[in-house]
């Protein structure tokens, strides 16, 4: 797939390991911080989005996306991304991941809206089950620059490989993109239920740590089963502390 990704907000908060480890599939372990485990909660738009060698299609290309993550590696190798839920404002989106990569989509009603004051965004989990709902308004507060090697920022967004796990099989499946033009952002006015429906516990009355990025292009590669696939070393240098 190739996509464009835009006004991503990243919002982590610090949770204690022992408590996210039991919804980790078999194979994985999570990838800490100084001794931390982190949940990331990152809503964002998508445009573009079309199959390698085909131009996008309308009606299918645009849609805004949310996901629910921690970060996992395999036995010290192969840091990445463990999606707990994605939520998709395209029903065609949420079929296509969930067939292709086994990855745990949703439809949901989702808005966005870029101001002189923030983005807005707001997200309604579709059909019955547990209630999902997410909305914060956030914007950066300083420049944008790559996030350094070795600093937890880069720890937290420069994860070239993602996980999916459909209760039999783990699968991965490599993403590209340039460094994210990362900056320090704020996030207020927030609503948050994706946690609770994963069975997430995050700390009460904790503030998240907040990132922004514009835009990057983004390419996503077939996935893989069973999980063997290694990372190339500039892939590798963001592993746990």
């Amino acid at each position: 797939m190739r996509q464009r990704w835009l006004r991503l907000g990243f919002l982590h908060w610090a949770v204690d390991p022992a408590t996210l480890a039991p919804l980790i599939p078999p194979g994985l372990e999570l990838d800490t911080w100084e001794g931390r485990a982190y949940v990331g909660i990152v809503p964002f738009t998508i445009r573009g989005s079309r199959p390698a060698f085909l131009p996008p299609l309308p009606g299918l290309a645009n849609f805004h996306e949310l996901n629910l993550r921690t970060y996992v590696h395999r036995q010290g190798r192969d840091p990445g991304v463990f999606f707990f839920s994605l939520d998709a404002a395209n029903r065609f989106a949420v079929w296509g991941a969930r067939l292709g990569y086994k990855l745990p989509y949703y439809t949901a009603d989702i808005t966005m809206s870029p101001g002189p004051y923030g983005v807005s965004f707001a997200s309604r989990r579709r059909g019955t089950g547990a209630p999902a709902s997410f909305a914060c308004r956030y914007w950066p507060t300083a420049p944008a620059s790559a996030a350094t090697p070795g600093t937890l920022e880069f720890f937290l967004v420069e994860r070239y490989l993602l996980y999916s796990w459909d209760g039999r099989v783990l699968r991965t499946a490599r993403v590209w993109h340039a460094p994210y033009p990362l900056a320090a952002a704020r996030a207020e006015d927030l609503t948050e239920e994706l946690a609770g429906a994963s069975r997430i516990i995050l700390p009460a009355y904790a503030q998240p740590l907040v990132h922004y990025a514009s835009e990057v292009d983004v390419r996503i590669y077939r996935p893989s089963a069973p999980a063997r696939n290694s990372l190339p070393a500039r892939e590798v240098s963001n592993g746990s502390r």
